[in-house]
């Protein structure tokens, strides 16, 4: 557990005081420019900014990851010198990552006490560097041998998830959990350490928005009780429902701090990408053309062997977006990895264009004209060793103009690249740099243009907003209503409701592996397919 919080008597009334933070990056990435940033204690402080204005960063500075170039940081009053994470937790500074920092072999438990375990300092006592080496040698042979106790651990979890409305299982592996219970991980993980001043780095960016209020509920409850909660996001209505203050980055610069009943979702926006942003998704009636997908009785296992996707049909059109909307875990992650290739079904069958598929490889099922953006960009989407412009071709490297004979065509690469980064501003520092040196947000983008400019018969797009900001979800919105337009059959799934309802033709909401409603989006609201999404009522059987 983390160590108590200075004299609160003797603190200021500000939680986090970061003075004239400055860091830059390999390459001249200026990411925070001379940022002063204060957080009241008790308060929910929101901070929103473009994908790459330097809001994980600054955040990540704060919690110990990174270190700053400039500036100071000042903790409930006092000066402090943050070396690691170890050193912001030791000061009840906590922070769910928008990228999981989870070890899938590892039980949920396993994951969530790892770093407390006992471990012994003889090596603290002593400063001659011979001794001081074997002390710390015996320091780790004797922590591998002193017990956790794993039971008091999964009692606890338990207690924290049923009390936040986080149901998991404290002995699955992680390897084995959904993006959405991974994410649950890490918020239970924090919250085990009994964190005073909580980071949170798109937190609700695979939740429906049941669960997203039931999160805001214990945020609230944490809010009440005086702990400090710093949320990043992307998403307007959190920061509007939730937030006593909200401050804006752009570029890596300050550019505002406001008052939440003193502001609005357009004038957030305005600040965020320096422009008005369109919010409504303007979208004609579109007759469908022919059948592209068709998907028959189909049966999908997860990876423990369960029943996943149970004996589900459906049908996708030329020139139509069917959305897929459920709960995390709910089978929609199995369904979208059979179509694409990367999970073999036990049963049923898969048709795109009239040619069966059923079983075919991921790289077969694209030669078919099928293109995928996963829910997990970096499991699934990238190859973060590869410099981005080898990700952007991914998938066509093998194909005119790219290659031919063998051989690479780096000019093609660059060339197409760089339109593409253009077209999708795409922030980067130099084309030949990794794809780890991208945001999460910048990741995304990557993806997705790279999977659109592929120009598929048949998109099957798994959160293709996830971590994107205002202007950037807008753009990747107007990209699909015009594949849709041009004829482009999609799939669209999505933890966001209202992105379902804007985008979709037709709505397949998935409950406990089957669909149990097909809705058009004028005949339905956000709260019954919510209810649908929870159980609440079947209109298809399948």
């Amino acid at each position: 557990m983390t160590r108590p919080l200075s004299d609160p008597t003797k603190a200021s009334e500000y939680a986090v005081e970061l003075i004239g933070i400055c860091k830059t990056f390999p390459g001249g990435v200026h990411a925070n420019k001379q940022i002063t940033l204060r957080i009241k204690r008790g308060e929910v402080h929101g901070l929103l900014g473009e994908n790459g204005a330097g809001k994980t960063t600054l955040m990540n500075i704060l919690y110990g990851l990174l270190t700053l170039d400039e500036g100071r940081i000042i903790i409930n009053g006092e000066e402090v010198k943050l070396r690691s994470p170890q050193d912001a937790i030791s000061r009840g500074v906590g922070m769910v990552h928008q990228h999981f920092k989870l070890i899938p072999p590892l039980t949920v438990a396993e994951n969530v006490v790892l770093g407390l375990e006992p471990i012994p300092r003889l090596s603290r006592f002593v400063h001659a560097r011979p001794l001081k080496v074997l002390m710390g040698a015996l320091d780790s042979l004797l922590s591998g041998l002193l017990p956790v106790n794993y039971g008091r651990a999964e009692k606890t979890i338990r207690r924290i998830s049923d009390e936040n409305g986080m149901r998991i299982d404290p002995a699955a592996r992680v390897s084995n959990l959904s993006v959405g219970l991974q994410q649950r991980v890490e918020i239970i993980k924090t919250l085990y350490r009994e964190a005073e001043i909580l980071i949170l780095d798109e937190p609700t960016s695979v939740l429906t928005p049941q669960e997203v209020d039931e999160l805001f509920v214990t945020l609230k409850k944490f809010r009440d009780s005086g702990k400090t909660i710093i949320l990043i996001t992307h998403k307007l209505r959190e920061p509007m429902i939730l937030c006593d203050r909200i401050s804006v980055l752009r570029d890596g610069e300050l550019i505002g701090t406001v008052n939440r009943e003193d502001t609005s979702p357009e004038e957030l926006a305005k600040m965020m990408v320096g422009r008005p942003v369109v919010f409504n998704v303007e979208k004609a009636p579109k007759e469908p053309g022919n059948k592209v997908l068709s998907v028959d009785r189909l049966t999908v296992e997860d990876n423990r062997g369960l029943t996943a996707v149970n004996d589900v049909s459906l049908e996708v059109y030329s020139g139509e977006i069917l959305g897929i909307a459920g709960v995390v875990g709910n089978g929609q992650t199995e369904l979208v990895e059979s179509i694409v290739g990367l999970r073999k079904p036990k049963g049923g069958s898969v048709s795109v264009g009239g040619r069966d598929v059923t079983g075919l490889n991921s790289r077969q099922i694209r030669k078919a004209g099928v293109s995928h953006v996963p829910e997990d960009r970096q499991k699934r989407g990238l190859i973060l060793a590869f410099n981005i412009q080898e990700n952007l071709v991914l998938g066509r490297h093998s194909e005119p103009p790219f290659s031919a004979g063998g051989w690479l065509h780096v000019g093609a690469m660059r060339d197409a690249s760089a339109e593409l980064v253009q077209d999708y501003s795409i922030k980067v520092s130099d084309l030949n740099s990794s794809a780890t040196t991208l945001s999460g947000g910048n990741q995304q983008k990557l993806v997705v243009a790279r999977e659109l400019a592929a120009q598929p018969l048949l998109l099957v797009a798994a959160q293709p907003t996830r971590g994107l900001d205002v202007g950037a979800t807008e753009n990747i919105h107007r990209i699909l209503v015009s594949m849709r337009d041009a004829g482009v059959a999609i799939i669209l799934v999505s933890a966001e409701l209202d992105e379902i309802l804007g985008l979709s033709d037709r709505i397949a909401v998935m409950f406990n592996g089957r669909i149990v409603a097909v809705k058009k989006p004028g005949e339905t609201t956000q709260e019954q397919l919510g209810l649908l999404m929870a159980g609440h009522g079947s209109e298809v059987d399948n």
